[in-house]
């Protein structure tokens, strides 16, 4: 009986791994397994199907993700998109390490997720979901963990769920690339991504031509494209935050919709009718003339129910009249009396419009419109503004500072205030009674509205009880605060002293241009690290002040944090989170130490820097310069992460003015750029030589002012040039990294820091060029020759130098 049952178990267990095998409602692959061509896999309801399929050219295979519920075969993600398979011998493969591999013939690659992870003890399987997207999963554990997705990697279709952005943590960009034609889905001409340059917002260009924008978002819609709010079909999303950037939208309903970036550069949001069996265009961003990016030119404003569409706005003419009478609009206007900042300026209110680009914005989530127009008057290069969120009667406050383009009329819209001459406003209200009385209401509630606001913010400080001004002392315990910094604690002296037992000498970690730093552990438990302001120090108030503003607004993974400060009298403390392994050129300049210092673990550091210095110049909110980026100011955590240190320097910009002169130079000898050294002028380009010294440092393990060679007089990055020109760049590589090294990471790396070394501004990359440089295995332009560079002979130009007490920041003028 036992054996007989035994034989029945065995035959139905056979007949079910026949069954699951072929069928062709199994939506996974398990790895090592192959879906060979004719072969495919179905999402759970049914909705997507994943094989090989063609299109007009039978003979091109191609691996992507179809509709299998719609009767018109529509393709929303390809694989090889590129690289067709010219025969039926195609397959799909998941490696035991999750990557995912087209092949051809049975063993050729010719498309790969290249998403391997170093563990190998994985257990990955494919799987389609009922969203369209192809995720991998690796199921070893008792949790399942996301190796990779589909969706991080779309093609000219965004489905619901599909974020369109930016990952600011790991630099990931999501965006879709149209088709080059119906039948050829190899990347074509046209692309939809987010700007975070200034508030986000999301263009459409043509190769490197913008051709179109969506207005900034406004907490309901984007205001470039007006739709029905709530809107029962879908709902939309903009996130804005310090991790990450993106556009999302969810379906509300069963209906089946996509947004496809035509061939032709169309962004057409379909949707499926049933009924008809056929796809219907619910919105077509593009639809009308008004819809093309600054047709009316800068202060122009565009009108769809108009003829001709462009006109000037109120207060401003045409600024080549000949050009407008030939319907050439594109140089758009000019203020018909200029402002005059110091008289003084009023704003007029413009209803109803698409916001102008916000590429060159500054914006703030909290303040009101009073606060924002305050903060825009204060400001002589402020053009205009408005608030960013228009709910629950406005907040937010976007202002801009460069000339306004792309504006576009609308019955429904964001109020735009522009500035404008107060002889020009006074002028319009000239012999109009109403308006007069109008005015001066106005001026009257405005006038109101300023004493409000200055008792509101003294309020404020009352209630601060041990919170002033930055100037101004507590007369009970002599204590200095500093306003509007609520979220960042303030320690008395007393808690400081006992966290640093006093300031013992046995606590002392280091010591910088600032002062000694001592390790300390506050009351619950956490170790930190207290950054003292020295007697003989050369920095004071303006660069304590120049941190904590800076750095306390800043949240990311590759910078230190701050955890509060302290000021008592003369005492000015900065308190941080503490770092284990302390700085990198306690480890990269040191004999022993360095050896610690593997070439995974140094480039993992040179990534990470990028990363963090990319932040400070393009993602964060306040587009800060470093200028003192140097080996003593990264710091490591206990697991070896870089964090970049040290903001008493920097310098922040607003929106895209990230340039500017000094007469008082200030950084690090053998990091400052020439331009910064002779001239006074800094930019983030700046900082991008500093970085490129850091790295050739990294990888050479030698001090870039301190380099020595017995056959010339070059520093590091003169020899670093001299070695890439005989192609021996890898010599540069210090001899502890020999049996760690990955030749083509290093050879990469130092192509790269002499990238940013040039010594033309206009030479060197942006930081989000580096990072992409770093993470990809594309050409490299060829470096020209770096700063400093002698050649044979001494530097044509000698720079005198007189630096600080602890030759760690230079203070003197350069150049004079």
């Amino acid at each position: 009986m036992g054996i007989h049952s035994n034989s029945i178990f065995l035959i139905l267990s056979t007949a079910l791994f026949f069954l699951l095998s072929t069928s062709t409602a199994l939506d996974t692959i398990s790895a090592n397994q192959t879906l060979k061509d004719g072969n495919t896999i179905v999402s759970n309801g049914g909705m997507f199907e994943l094989g090989f399929f063609s299109l007009r050219n039978p003979k091109n295979r191609y691996l992507g993700i179809w509709y299998k519920k719609i009767s018109v075969f529509t393709v929303v993600w390809v694989a090889n998109r590129e690289t067709p398979i010219t025969d039926t011998s195609g397959g799909f493969k998941v490696g035991a390490n999750g990557n995912l591999m087209v092949l051809s013939g049975g063993n050729t690659i010719i498309w790969s997720s290249n998403s391997t992870v170093s563990d190998w003890n994985l257990n990955p399987v494919a799987q389609l979901l009922e969203t369209g997207n192809l995720v991998v999963w690796d199921t070893s554990g008792t949790k399942r963990n996301l190796l990779w997705q589909s969706f991080d990697y779309f093609g000219d279709t965004l489905l619901p769920g599909m974020k369109l952005g930016k990952d600011l943590e790991t630099g990931r960009e999501w965006y879709a690339i149209s088709w080059k034609s119906p039948d050829d889905p190899s990347p074509g001409r046209y692309l939809v991504w987010v700007d975070t340059n200034g508030y986000p917002q999301i263009k459409r260009s043509e190769g490197r031509v913008l051709q179109s924008r969506l207005g900034p978002w406004n907490g309901l819609e984007f205001s470039g494209l007006p739709i029905e709010v709530p809107n029962p079909i879908y709902s939309s999303y903009f996130v804005v935050n310090e991790k990450e950037i993106y556009y999302k939208y969810e379906l509300l309903s069963s209906v089946v919709q996509r947004i496809h970036l035509t061939s032709d550069g169309k962004t057409l949001q379909m949707h499926w009718i049933e009924r008809t069996q056929e796809w219907v265009v619910y919105a077509d961003v593009d639809a009308d003339s008004c819809g093309r990016y600054a047709i009316c030119g800068p202060y122009g404003s565009c009108n769809i129910n108009k003829r001709p569409p462009c006109s000037c706005m109120k207060g401003f003419e045409p600024r080549i009249p000949e050009e407008w009478k030939a319907s050439d609009w594109s140089s758009g206007c000019q203020r018909k009396i200029p402002l005059n900042c110091e008289s003084g300026d009023g704003f007029r209110r413009i209803p109803g419009v698409k916001l102008p680009d916000t590429q060159r914005s500054w914006y703030n989530l909290s303040m009101t419109i009073g606060e924002c127009e305050m903060a825009c008057r204060e400001n002589c290069n402020c053009t205009a503004y408005a608030n960013l969120d228009i709910r629950n009667g406005g907040s937010g406050c976007l202002l801009w500072f460069h000339e306004l383009k792309d504006i576009r009329e609308y019955d429904a819209g964001q109020d735009l205030y522009i500035r404008i001459a107060a002889s020009e406003l006074a002028k319009a209200y000239k012999g109009n009674g109403v308006l007069t009385i109008a005015l001066l209401t106005s001026s009257a509630v405005l006038l109101l509205f300023a004493v409000a606001y200055a008792c509101r913010k003294k309020k404020k400080r009352l209630r601060r009880k041990e919170k002033g001004s930055w100037y101004d002392l507590d007369k009970e315990n002599t204590r200095m605060q500093m306003e509007a910094l609520d979220e960042l604690p303030f320690f008395s002296l007393r808690e400081v002293a006992k966290a640093t037992d006093n300031f013992n000498i046995n606590n002392k970690i280091g010591e910088g241009g600032f002062g000694p730093v001592y390790k300390g552990v506050l009351d619950d438990g956490r170790d930190v690290a207290v950054k003292r302001l020295s007697e003989t120090s050369q920095q004071g108030l303006d660069e304590f002040k120049n941190e904590v503003v800076c750095i306390a607004k800043l949240q990311h993974r590759n910078l230190v944090k701050l955890l509060g400060y302290c000021t008592h009298g003369n005492e000015l403390i900065l308190i941080y989170e503490y770092m284990a392994n302390k700085s990198l050129d306690s480890f990269l300049f040191d004999e022993t130490k360095c050896l610690v210092l593997d070439w995974p673990q140094r480039f993992h550091i040179i990534h990470g820097m990028a990363r963090g210095i990319l932040y400070l110049h393009q993602d964060s909110l306040l587009q800060i310069i470093h200028r003192d980026l140097k080996a003593a100011n990264i710091l490591l955590d206990a697991d070896m992460n870089p964090k970049i240190s040290d903001f008493g320097l920097a310098r922040n910009f607003i929106g895209f003015d990230n340039a500017a002169k000094t007469k008082k130079v200030v950084g690090t000898y053998g990091y400052i750029s020439p331009e910064y050294a002779v001239h006074g002028r800094f930019s983030t380009k700046s900082d991008v030589f500093s970085f490129g010294v850091l790295v050739l440092e990294i990888v050479s393990g030698m001090k870039n002012r301190e380099f020595s060679h017995e056959d010339h007089r070059d520093n590091l990055l003169g020899h670093a040039w001299r070695l890439y020109k005989e192609d021996r760049s890898i010599e540069l590589m210090s001899s502890s990294l020999r049996n760690s090294c990955i030749e083509s990471e290093v050879v990469r790396a130092i192509h790269v820091g002499l990238l940013c070394v040039q010594h033309h501004t206009e030479d060197r990359p942006t930081m989000l060029s580096v990072v992409l440089m770093l993470v990809s295995e594309g050409v490299l332009p060829q470096p020209r020759q770096p700063a400093f560079f002698t050649g044979d002979r001494e530097s044509n130009r000698k720079v005198e130098v007189d630096a600080s007490v602890d030759e760690c920041t230079i203070t003197q003028v350069y150049g004079r």
